[in-house]
Protein backbone atom coordinates (compact mmCIF):
# COMPACT_ATOMS: atom_id res chain seq x y z
CA UNK A 1 0.00 0.00 0.00
CA UNK A 2 1.35 3.83 -0.73
CA UNK A 3 2.48 5.63 2.31
CA UNK A 4 0.06 8.43 0.47
CA UNK A 5 -3.18 5.95 1.48
CA UNK A 6 -2.10 5.22 4.56
CA UNK A 7 -1.36 8.81 5.77
CA UNK A 8 -4.23 9.32 4.35
CA UNK A 9 -6.69 6.99 6.25
CA UNK A 10 -5.44 8.31 9.28
CA UNK A 11 -6.08 11.50 8.73
CA UNK A 12 -6.15 13.90 5.63
CA UNK A 13 -3.60 16.41 5.83
CA UNK A 14 -2.85 19.58 3.57
CA UNK A 15 -0.78 18.41 1.07
CA UNK A 16 2.78 21.10 2.44
CA UNK A 17 2.10 19.14 5.73
CA UNK A 18 2.00 15.92 4.35
CA UNK A 19 5.10 16.50 2.11
CA UNK A 20 7.15 17.55 5.37
CA UNK A 21 5.83 14.52 7.31
CA UNK A 22 6.84 12.60 4.25
CA UNK A 23 10.15 13.77 4.43
CA UNK A 24 10.80 11.75 7.13
CA UNK A 25 9.79 8.46 6.49
CA UNK A 26 11.84 5.91 4.77
CA UNK A 27 11.80 2.50 3.27
CA UNK A 28 12.77 -0.64 4.88
CA UNK A 29 12.45 -4.34 4.04
CA UNK A 30 13.16 -7.16 6.46
CA UNK A 31 12.45 -11.33 5.86
CA UNK A 32 10.40 -13.31 7.11
CA UNK A 33 10.71 -14.07 11.05
CA UNK A 34 12.68 -11.07 11.78
CA UNK A 35 11.93 -9.45 14.70
CA UNK A 36 10.95 -5.72 14.37
CA UNK A 37 10.22 -4.83 17.88
CA UNK A 38 11.67 -6.89 21.39
CA UNK A 39 9.78 -6.09 24.44
CA UNK A 40 11.31 -4.16 27.43
CA UNK A 41 12.95 -2.07 24.97
CA UNK A 42 12.32 1.50 23.53
CA UNK A 43 11.46 1.32 20.24
CA UNK A 44 12.42 4.81 18.44
CA UNK A 45 10.55 4.15 15.46
CA UNK A 46 7.26 4.19 14.17
CA UNK A 47 5.98 1.55 10.81
CA UNK A 48 3.42 1.71 8.21
CA UNK A 49 3.10 -1.64 6.43
CA UNK A 50 3.77 -1.93 2.44
CA UNK A 51 3.47 -5.31 2.23
CA UNK A 52 3.55 -8.51 4.72
CA UNK A 53 1.92 -9.72 7.56
CA UNK A 54 3.15 -9.14 11.20
CA UNK A 55 2.25 -10.24 14.88
CA UNK A 56 2.37 -8.44 18.40
CA UNK A 57 2.72 -10.67 21.21
CA UNK A 58 3.96 -11.37 24.59
CA UNK A 59 6.11 -14.07 25.92
CA UNK A 60 5.61 -16.20 28.74
CA UNK A 61 7.27 -19.15 30.62
CA UNK A 62 5.13 -21.30 28.44
CA UNK A 63 4.65 -19.86 25.15
CA UNK A 64 4.01 -16.82 22.90
CA UNK A 65 0.90 -15.33 23.27
CA UNK A 66 -0.27 -13.40 19.55
CA UNK A 67 -2.53 -10.65 20.68
CA UNK A 68 -2.76 -8.54 17.27
CA UNK A 69 -1.87 -9.24 13.52
CA UNK A 70 -1.00 -6.15 11.04
CA UNK A 71 -1.37 -6.20 7.62
CA UNK A 72 -1.02 -4.23 4.78
CA UNK A 73 -1.79 -0.35 5.53
CA UNK A 74 -1.93 -0.68 9.09
CA UNK A 75 0.49 0.92 11.98
CA UNK A 76 3.33 -0.61 13.82
CA UNK A 77 4.43 0.97 16.75
CA UNK A 78 4.66 0.22 20.66
CA UNK A 79 2.63 2.66 22.49
CA UNK A 80 3.97 2.66 25.82
CA UNK A 81 7.59 3.55 23.79
CA UNK A 82 5.61 6.07 21.13
CA UNK A 83 3.59 8.21 24.44
CA UNK A 84 6.00 7.93 27.17
CA UNK A 85 9.30 6.94 25.39
CA UNK A 86 9.39 3.77 27.82
CA UNK A 87 10.38 0.02 27.16
CA UNK A 88 7.46 -2.03 25.49
CA UNK A 89 5.56 -4.88 26.30
CA UNK A 90 4.95 -6.36 22.94
CA UNK A 91 7.48 -8.11 20.54
CA UNK A 92 6.76 -7.22 16.84
CA UNK A 93 7.65 -10.68 14.54
CA UNK A 94 7.86 -10.83 10.54
CA UNK A 95 5.62 -13.38 9.25
CA UNK A 96 6.32 -13.02 5.57
CA UNK A 97 8.87 -10.70 3.94
CA UNK A 98 7.72 -7.48 4.56
CA UNK A 99 8.06 -4.01 2.85
CA UNK A 100 7.79 -0.88 5.58
CA UNK A 101 7.74 2.63 6.04
CA UNK A 102 9.98 3.65 8.62
CA UNK A 103 9.53 6.98 10.69
CA UNK A 104 11.46 7.91 14.08
CA UNK A 105 9.50 8.75 17.00
CA UNK A 106 11.72 12.06 17.83
CA UNK A 107 10.94 13.53 14.36
CA UNK A 108 7.38 13.13 14.51
CA UNK A 109 7.43 14.71 18.08
CA UNK A 110 9.28 17.72 16.34
CA UNK A 111 6.74 18.06 13.50
CA UNK A 112 3.98 18.17 16.57
CA UNK A 113 5.75 21.81 17.06
CA UNK A 114 6.21 22.99 13.99
CA UNK A 115 2.57 22.00 12.13
CA UNK A 116 -0.63 22.21 13.75
CA UNK A 117 -1.70 19.75 10.94
CA UNK A 118 0.64 17.20 11.55
CA UNK A 119 -0.24 17.32 15.17
CA UNK A 120 -3.76 16.57 14.35
CA UNK A 121 -2.91 13.78 12.59
CA UNK A 122 -0.93 12.36 15.29
CA UNK A 123 -3.66 12.79 17.71
CA UNK A 124 -6.07 11.38 15.38
CA UNK A 125 -3.18 8.30 15.15
CA UNK A 126 -3.38 7.72 18.95
CA UNK A 127 -7.19 7.99 19.03
CA UNK A 128 -7.14 5.04 16.08
CA UNK A 129 -4.42 3.62 18.45
CA UNK A 130 -6.74 3.51 21.42
CA UNK A 131 -9.95 2.90 19.81
CA UNK A 132 -8.30 -0.92 18.47
CA UNK A 133 -6.82 -1.38 21.59
CA UNK A 134 -10.45 -1.03 23.41
CA UNK A 135 -12.07 -3.40 20.53
CA UNK A 136 -9.57 -5.75 21.48
CA UNK A 137 -10.21 -5.85 25.33
CA UNK A 138 -13.73 -6.10 24.90
CA UNK A 139 -13.55 -9.07 22.05
CA UNK A 140 -11.68 -10.91 24.96
CA UNK A 141 -13.69 -10.16 27.96
CA UNK A 142 -17.18 -10.52 26.01
CA UNK A 143 -17.11 -12.92 23.15
CA UNK A 144 -16.58 -16.49 22.68
CA UNK A 145 -13.43 -18.03 20.43
CA UNK A 146 -16.25 -19.07 18.14
CA UNK A 147 -17.53 -15.38 17.82
CA UNK A 148 -13.67 -13.88 17.68
CA UNK A 149 -13.54 -16.29 15.23
CA UNK A 150 -16.09 -15.65 12.88
CA UNK A 151 -15.09 -11.86 13.53
CA UNK A 152 -11.41 -12.62 11.99
CA UNK A 153 -13.13 -14.23 9.27
CA UNK A 154 -15.29 -10.91 8.20
CA UNK A 155 -13.04 -8.12 8.92
CA UNK A 156 -9.54 -9.59 8.14
CA UNK A 157 -9.91 -12.57 5.79
CA UNK A 158 -6.95 -12.74 4.03
CA UNK A 159 -5.04 -13.52 7.14
CA UNK A 160 -6.37 -16.92 7.29
CA UNK A 161 -4.56 -17.27 4.24
CA UNK A 162 -1.08 -16.50 4.92
CA UNK A 163 -0.98 -17.18 8.70
CA UNK A 164 0.11 -20.08 10.96
CA UNK A 165 -2.99 -21.69 12.54
CA UNK A 166 -0.75 -22.01 15.66
CA UNK A 167 -0.41 -17.56 15.61
CA UNK A 168 -4.14 -17.87 15.20
CA UNK A 169 -5.34 -20.60 17.61
CA UNK A 170 -2.44 -18.09 20.32
CA UNK A 171 -4.72 -15.12 19.12
CA UNK A 172 -8.02 -16.46 19.62
CA UNK A 173 -7.04 -17.93 23.26
CA UNK A 174 -7.57 -21.48 22.04
CA UNK A 175 -5.98 -24.33 21.53
CA UNK A 176 -5.02 -25.59 17.67
CA UNK A 177 -7.69 -28.49 18.51
CA UNK A 178 -9.91 -26.41 20.01
CA UNK A 179 -9.30 -23.84 16.38
CA UNK A 180 -9.86 -27.38 14.04
CA UNK A 181 -13.02 -27.97 15.58
CA UNK A 182 -14.55 -24.50 15.41
CA UNK A 183 -13.41 -24.73 11.59
CA UNK A 184 -15.37 -28.03 11.31
CA UNK A 185 -18.70 -26.40 12.83
CA UNK A 186 -18.21 -23.47 10.39
CA UNK A 187 -17.67 -25.81 7.44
Amino acid sequence: MDINQILDRIYVLPEASKNALKKHITEVSYPKSFCLMEADKIVPHIYFIKKGIVRAYASTEANDITFWFGSEGETIVSMKSYVENQPGYESIQLLEDCDLYMLETESLRKLFNEDIHIANWGRKFAERELVKTEELIISRQFKTALERYTDLMTQKPNLLKRVQLGHIASYLGITQVSLSRIRAEIK
